[in-house]
């Protein structure tokens, strides 16, 4: 079924405003970079300006597999999603070219950063490890969101 088909089961398509509130108020997602072997999928806390930029700090080491594919691909996909119950959820898909962050450029970005999520082990291996912020500049946008009971499962209120 097309996303057209399923607004008859209570899907909607979210508009610019929706999907920039949706953005602002989540912290995680998964980034798909293309790979020789099938896409490479990363879980990724972002920070994000409000309007068409989103910010990754990696934690890299000597080797990254992610940095180099962040680097040798023109294009990546971004998806972020929140799931509250099978009838309430939300889901953002962006599209966009993902570029390193000069470290000169890195202050200007702390504040945007700041109230990233990460996970402990991450935090604390970012003491001694080596990072590296990327850009990821939103080209496209869609998103959508299931809130309620599809009409068919919705009470009669005769």
């Amino acid at each position: 079924m097309t996303i057209d088909e399923l607004h008859d089961y209570g899907l909607m398509t979210m508009n610019d405003g929706e999907i920039n509130g949706f953005l602002s108020s989540q912290r995680t997602g998964v980034l798909g970079l293309p790979a020789e072997d099938g896409p490479y999928l990363l879980p990724l806390s972002y920070g994000y300006d409000g309007d068409e930029r989103l910010y990754f700090t990696y934690l890299v080491g000597s080797r990254s597999r992610k940095a180099e594919l962040s680097e040798a691909t023109d294009i990546a996909r971004f998806l972020v999603y929140k799931v509250d119950t099978m009838y309430n959820w939300e889901s953002v898909l962006l599209t966009g070219q993902l570029t390193p962050v000069p470290e000169a450029e890195w202050e200007a970005l702390e504040e945007r950063l700041s109230d990233v999520w990460r996970p402990a082990v991450l935090e604390s291996a970012a003491l001694s490890g080596e990072l590296s912020i990327y850009e990821f500049r939103i080209e496209e946008q869609t998103g959508i969101k299931h809130q309620g009971l599809p009409p068919s499962l919705e009470p009669d209120r005769e």
